[in-house]
């Protein structure tokens, strides 16, 4: 598949790239994709919710009526869990959500969402740029001119730019990762996928 290399201006360099079909160009995997997101969001959870049981629960351990004769049901202490302010039955525990995938499977994930980002010409390729000096304003006027700047967009580099990473950080809408950070969540949840020229070589390199 061919893309046209636009300028950071919006305008054509009357050059092309050719996007390899192994990668941009493959039979998607929605099961694939649908598990790299669970996985991604899973990992995120903290798992740090607790509640008390009855043994952590602060109060006497004393039997507070006896057993038999008071006509109601019998009861031990007041820490019981059918008692107001007693433990909690089978409460949330700390744990860890996350759980393992295969890089097989992340990548084909990466690969699927790609396809689908090509099939709908969402993606634009642009020539390298950088910012000598942090400014969001220059960076909204790339997004301008590009007609993408009320769009959801993910600007892949092939390295960590801190001025243009800078620049866009402030900006709502607005996501800049280098090609090793870029996940299938952040693909899945831009609506415009921007590549740098030189970011589609070791784009391919990694998922290949």
């Amino acid at each position: 598949m061919n893309v046209s290399v636009l300028k950071y201006t919006g305008e054509e360099t009357g050059r092309s790239v050719l996007l390899p079909e192994e990668v941009f160009g493959i039979v998607p995997n929605d099961h694939a994709v649908y598990l790299d997101v669970r996985s991604i969001l899973a990992n995120q959870r903290q798992g740090t919710h607790k509640s008390k049981e009855r043994g952590e629960v602060s109060g006497s351990r004393r039997k507070i009526k006896k057993q038999k004769g008071t006509g109601t049901a019998r009861a031990g202490d007041i820490k019981s869990p059918i008692f107001r302010g007693g433990g909690r039955i089978f409460g949330p525990k700390p744990r860890d959500y996350g759980f393992k995938l295969n890089q097989k499977v992340k990548k084909l994930a990466r690969k699927s969402v790609l396809t689908y980002k090509a099939r709908e010409n969402n993606i634009s390729v642009l020539e390298s740029f950088s910012f000598e000096v942090p400014k969001t304003k220059l960076y909204l006027e790339i997004l301008q001119k590009l007609s993408v700047l009320n769009e959801k967009t993910l600007l892949v580099l092939p390295n960590v730019d801190k001025g243009i990473v800078l620049s866009s950080r402030n900006i709502k809408k607005a996501k800049v990762l280098c090609v090793d950070h870029v996940s299938t969540y952040d693909l899945l949840n831009a609506k415009k996928l921007l590549i740098v020229e030189s970011a589609i070589e070791p784009m391919v390199k990694k998922l290949t």
